[in-house]
């Protein structure tokens, strides 16, 4: 009879708890707790599948990439806010440092080796296919009853991009309004002139995901530049930040099966489609849950049409005041908490407070990083 998948994850934990952790205490010393996450972690991770070997090549050796991508784990794990924080804690744990892969302090390599290797990794966007091949291996078979959609802000320190390119040095500058008003030369629209519409009306960016784009190029559309974002609180307070967004899909259970990072002023139903298509590529489900942000027809026809039930909260219009939910539905919608708890985790325990570095794909590695250490904690949470 073939195991189910919380079995085998409870026998890996009994094969670490009986086995390896002993064996490794004879050889390291007593490991602390946060010494067997990172062994859990890496455990569950296929690092050498999707890391060549450096051994062999022509020329002066690099530093061995397998040990540098099982440090930026542990620093995950660790919830470091620096790499120089990462270092200094391997010179001083003589654990931590053989976990990763090194036997010396001097095999340790310089802080400039570290940054050239995570932006090999964010390049390769190692992070995400190891969390792919994460999800595949552990959820592929796993009917999931609800997947809960939300995005949180992350917090850089880094330059918001100019939206528009400004004008050419020397160039003339256009007369504002006010000025144009003063020349009396204001135009008037072309509606007011008896002309109507110049041409076919430009599709919707969520019309366009809906019939004619295919993922890579619905996320290749979405904006990722850093830049100003506002969202209103629990409190009905508004909030603004300078950063990103990132865009989660969770199964029960609290486990991430997708994300997008995307620019902080972007709202977030400009990401359902996408998030949904890329998170039904990967798994089987049932539900989608979502709040008023994403209360859109268009949304919910997608949804439907991958043969979930959407089940969104109504937002008051002009037009419309919002329904209250069905008690069934009100009933599930409270599994929804599941994606704010995971954004929690992450941001509290995981890293994701603690952004330094620069640039879309350099920070959403960093995210992924703290993913991937928070997607095998609750795996094991659950099996056990």
């Amino acid at each position: 009879m073939q195991s189910t998948l919380p079995e085998l994850l409870a026998q890996y934990g009994r094969i670490l708890q009986r086995c390896l952790f002993p064996r490794l205490e004879e050889e390291l010393g007593p490991l602390t707790a946060k010494h067997q996450q990172v062994v859990r972690v890496l455990g569950l991770l296929d690092l050498n599948a999707l890391i060549p070997s450096t051994r062999g090549e022509v020329g002066r050796p690099r530093q061995d990439r397998r040990a540098l991508a099982r440090a930026f784990v542990a620093k995950a794990v660790y919830n470091f806010p620096f790499t120089r924080t990462l270092r200094d804690h391997l010179h001083a744990d003589s654990r931590l440092r053989r976990i990763c892969g090194w036997e010396s302090v001097r095999a340790i390599p310089d802080e400039s080796v570290f940054s050239r290797a995570f932006a090999e990794f964010a390049e390769t966007e190692l992070p995400q296919r190891l969390h792919l091949a994460l999800v595949a291996k552990t959820q592929s078979n796993r009917l999931i009853g609800h997947l809960s959609r939300d995005s949180t802000a992350i917090v850089v320190r880094e330059r918001p991009a100019k939206r528009a390119a400004g004008v050419a040095q020397g160039a003339a500058q256009p007369p504002t309004g006010e000025a144009v008003h003063r020349q009396g030369k204001r135009r008037r629209s072309p509606r007011r002139q008896g002309k109507g519409r110049r041409g076919p009306r430009r599709r919707t960016r969520i019309e366009r995901q809906l019939t004619q784009q295919s993922v890579p190029e619905m996320l290749a559309e979405l904006p990722r530049d850093c830049d100003i974002g506002c969202k209103t609180n629990s409190q009905g307070r508004k909030e603004t930040w300078r950063g990103y967004k990132l865009h989660l899909d969770v199964a029960d259970g609290q486990i991430p099966i997708s994300c997008v990072l995307t620019s902080a002023s972007l709202h977030d139903s400009q990401v359902a489609i996408p998030l949904a298509t890329l998170s039904a590529q990967r798994v089987t489900s049932l539900y989608d849950l979502m709040d008023s942000g994403y209360d859109c027809q268009w949304i919910r026809q997608h949804s439907r049409s991958l043969g979930h039930v959407p089940i969104i909260e109504e937002q008051d219009r002009r037009y419309k005041a919002a329904l209250p939910m069905a008690p069934h539905q009100a009933t599930r919608f409270r599994e929804r908490t599941a994606v704010e708890r995971v954004n929690a985790r992450l941001k509290d325990e995981f890293g994701g407070r603690n952004v330094r570095v620069r640039g879309w794909k350099k920070v959403m590695a960093h995210l992924m990083f703290g993913v991937l250490a928070l997607t095998v904690d609750q795996l094991l949470r659950l099996a056990t």
